[in-house]
């Protein structure tokens, strides 16, 4: 019986989105349809004392503040200040500039919280000034498409954040645990970068120009707007000063004071940048309340239990289980953005998971970087959109360039689950 009611409401789904409707009014239509055909559940009042405990939920806030600081970094000179700090200290290194790319998405990941954003705000910089110099376009692409998916990784993240909010986890733990992978999977991708440069040293252009050390010191002079909003954000979280929402209101003055100094904030710039993030948060909001019904109805209808049943009965070794989940995501991730994919399988997985002894805290971590993967799988990845937009390539063409970035954040995965204390160690290291 839950095998015909699961595929019944999975094609109604997919009728749905099909015919256009906004995703989440999709989830709530759903949600809607199984209440009422296979429970005797009041669906209206469900429905609307679900949403609004979901509206209502102060975690929540952090998340458009989040989304706004973005927004104003987004419209300021922070980004350009970025390469002349960085450029200078890369000559040496094999690679050189190309090495701008996944220093400055981890550096922006650390002040943004989304990957189309870092992707967007640290390609309109980098790719220009890398095709002037005569970096070939297909790495300079490549590179940026893998490094600006650490804007889901590297905190403030606001991934973790809907996780958090669903999974019931501290979302300052989250954000702690997911530094050092962020890190390693930054090397990992600068690794890459040198082996490609050693392989291909002759599409390396020559330095630009040989510097003394306290010319490049004082070149670095540009970091300082950037390292310092990054230490008001994560350090007051970090030091238990502040909590995510706090920090993230933080960040919106920092960010503010910032494009003050910087002249870029005019009336303007602070409206646009205002209504650029109501209207994402928006969107995000209404899938986050769809997906609460539907996690809802499907509690009445009893799937969530059903599978993680079925699941168990498979007796899966928990390797197996990551393994399939990690298909299954990067699967999902050709059709639904990250947002999406978290809020519509987590109310379902997560008996599952808990089930199995996963530690919920790792397990976050996990989900974002496979929703990580997703980004650079076409047909919907959109790091590959953002990049089509600002280059004119065919996703096609972005996403093999992308595809070694891919292929690491496997590697990625597989080190996280043979080496769990990659994420749990700065938590635990927090708390004591």
């Amino acid at each position: 019986m839950e095998l015909y009611v699961t595929a019944f409401l999975i094609l109604a789904l997919f009728v749905i989105l099909g015919s256009g409707v906004w995703i989440g009014l999709t989830l709530t239509g759903v949600a809607w349809i199984g209440m009422a055909l296979f429970t005797n559940r009041p669906v209206g009042d469900s429905m609307v004392i679900t949403i609004w405990g979901s509206a209502s939920s102060w975690t929540l806030t952090a998340l458009p503040l989040f989304i706004w600081m973005g927004e104003i970094l987004f419209r300021t000179k922070l980004s350009e200040d970025m390469f002349k700090g960085l450029a200078p200290w890369l000559d040496r290194l094999p690679g050189r500039l190309l090495h701008t790319n996944i220093i400055g998405c981890t550096i922006f990941a650390a002040v943004s919280g989304s990957s189309a954003a870092t992707c967007a705000t640290i390609g309109k910089m980098t790719l220009p000034e890398l095709r002037k110099r005569g970096y070939p376009e297909s790495i300079s692409i490549g590179t940026l498409a893998g490094a600006g998916t650490l804007g889901l990784l590297i905190p403030p993240s606001i991934i973790m954040i809907v996780y958090g909010v669903m999974a019931n986890v501290s979302i300052a733990k989250l954000f702690i645990g997911g530094v050092l992978p962020g890190i390693i999977l930054a090397g990992l991708f600068m690794g890459y970068t040198i082996v490609w440069a050693l392989m291909n040293p002759e599409k390396v252009p020559p330095a630009d120009q040989q510097l003394s050390f306290m010319q490049k010191v004082y070149e670095s002079r540009h970091l300082i707007p950037v390292v310092s909003l990054i230490v008001a954000v994560l350090g007051s979280i970090y030091t238990g000063v502040a909590t995510a929402t706090e920090a993230a209101a933080l960040g919106v003055v920092g960010s503010l004071i910032i494009a003050g100094v910087q002249g870029d904030l005019t009336w303007k710039t602070f409206i646009d940048s205002l209504m650029g993030g109501t209207r994402l948060y928006c969107m995000i909001a209404m899938i986050l309340f769809g997906a609460a019904f539907l996690t809802l109805s499907m509690g009445y209808i009893g799937l969530p239990r059903h599978l993680a049943e079925w699941i168990i009965g498979l007796h899966l070794s928990p390797l197996a289980l990551i393994a399939v989940l990690t298909v299954f995501f990067i699967v999902l991730g050709c059709f639904l953005d990250g947002i999406s994919m978290v809020v519509l399988t987590m109310g379902v997985l997560l008996p599952t998971i808990e089930a199995m002894q996963f530690d919920l805290i790792w397990f976050g971590i996990f989900i974002v970087l496979v929703v990580e993967m997703a980004q650079v799988t076409p047909p919907v990845g959109f790091n590959l959109f953002v990049l089509q937009g600002m280059t004119k390539k065919d996703i096609g063409y972005i996403a093999k360039h992308a595809f070694p970035l891919f292929v690491l954040m496997v590697v990625m995965v597989l080190l996280m689950y043979f080496v769990p204390e990659i994420v749990s160690w700065l938590p635990k290291h927090m708390e004591g």
